[in-house]
């Protein structure tokens, strides 16, 4: 078959199934939205595959797999929820300019989705691939994270439909990451009548940004950066609560359980003031040596396949390819669309390079 010239010619239905699934909004914290998607998908992927997946339920979530024949070939992995809240699609609707797709979601990461699944057509040997599409990974994978390490124990082989990075990059490593919550409880007063018989939480916050910078260690790309702050219910009441969100990226694993016992250590100093740390390490880090076969596979794929020679990097964004990795299985990540601007209004596809990609991919997945 000439893979890259069959699903040149289906360009676009990609993009028609592209639109299907990114005009049905799909925040991660919306469990009906995600059902939404899942159910969208779910048809979708029944249509071309000929065959309906599963839908995985846990707390209230679905998310969707196929499985065929015995497993253990090839898991490839991707996600149908987004950071766009309902109402975004008014604001930004999905629309194809000049071979360029917009609307929130469709870079990260549901072109992805749906080049796979247009991929998965080409592969006349599906036996042994399992598909796994999950609606919490901007979450961290809270209930979806067992479900991929598993698929990843099993498989020889897992290949991440994240997009790319730029230019079309493979991503070959990524860091670890790490979410925290810091509560601080204080007490509340009048700010004018008798602010001194109040214990600040917002002050108590304030020392500890300051705190949480030191943490950092950028030379050997450990970040440790507060994110989001609230804090009081009134301009005239002391504030009696406040919460910081802070984002840990880690290069090095040990570097994980340094930071997560300095954070651990962090104590409040305001008098009246109390501190309670809540989460921890959440993605382990993807070294490079878990995708080097892979790569050299990819690059030798694609230049089979008359395309442009391929470039890898490493990224600082964690991904479920994080956890495959750490399971043991060789992983290759950012096999998904070209474009840009994930998580940021600018957010788009190439849609012209969706042929190209979904090429790549069934090549590796038909040689696993």
């Amino acid at each position: 078959m000439d893979r890259l010239g069959h699903l040149a010619s289906r360009l676009s239905a990609m993009v028609d199934d592209l639109a299907s699934l990114v005009v049905v909004e799909s925040p991660s914290d919306d469990l009906a939205a995600c059902r939404a998607v899942v159910d969208r998908t779910a048809a979708l992927g029944a249509r071309l595959l000929g065959q309906a997946p599963e839908v995985l339920e846990d707390a209230g979530r679905a998310h969707l797999r196929w499985r065929f024949g015995a497993t253990g070939r090839v898991l490839v992995v991707g996600h149908l929820d987004t950071v766009w809240p309902l109402g975004t699609l008014a604001l930004r609707p999905f629309r194809v300019d000049g071979g360029v797709a917009t609307g929130p979601g469709c870079f990260d990461m549901k072109a992805g989705v749906v080049q796979a699944l247009h991929a998965l057509t080409t592969v006349s040997d599906l036996d042994g691939v399992e598909v796994l599409l999950t609606t919490d990974e901007e979450l961290g994978s809270q209930t979806s994270r067992h479900l991929v390490e598993e698929g990843a124990r099993r498989a020889r082989a897992a290949l991440v439909c994240e997009p790319s990075a730029d230019g079309g990059a493979l991503k070959l490593a990524r860091k670890g990451t790490g979410m925290y919550t810091l509560v601080v409880s204080g007490r509340s007063a009048h700010a004018g009548l008798e602010p001194e018989k109040g214990a600040n939480a917002l002050i108590q916050a304030a020392h500890l940004v300051l705190a949480l910078a030191p943490l950092g260690r950028p030379g050997i790309g450990t970040t440790v950066t507060p994110t989001m702050a609230a804090a009081g219910t009134a301009t005239n009441v002391v504030p009696a609560e406040a919460r910081i969100e802070v984002d840990v990226r880690v290069a090095q694993p040990d570097e994980a359980g340094r930071v997560h016992a300095a954070m651990l250590a962090l104590a409040a100093s305001v008098p009246g003031c109390r501190l309670e740390v809540q989460g921890g390490p959440n993605r382990p880090p993807m070294p490079d040596t878990s995708s080097a076969a892979l790569w050299d596979r990819a690059r030798s794929v694609a230049a089979g396949l008359g395309l442009a020679p391929l470039t890898g990097v490493s990224v600082g964004g964690g991904s479920d390819g994080n956890f495959t990795a750490a399971a043991g299985c060789p992983t290759l990540d950012g096999l998904g669309p070209v474009g840009g601007g994930a998580h940021a209004e600018t957010e788009h596809v190439v849609s012209s390079a969706m042929p190209k990609r979904a090429a790549l991919l069934a090549e590796l997945i038909a040689s696993a």
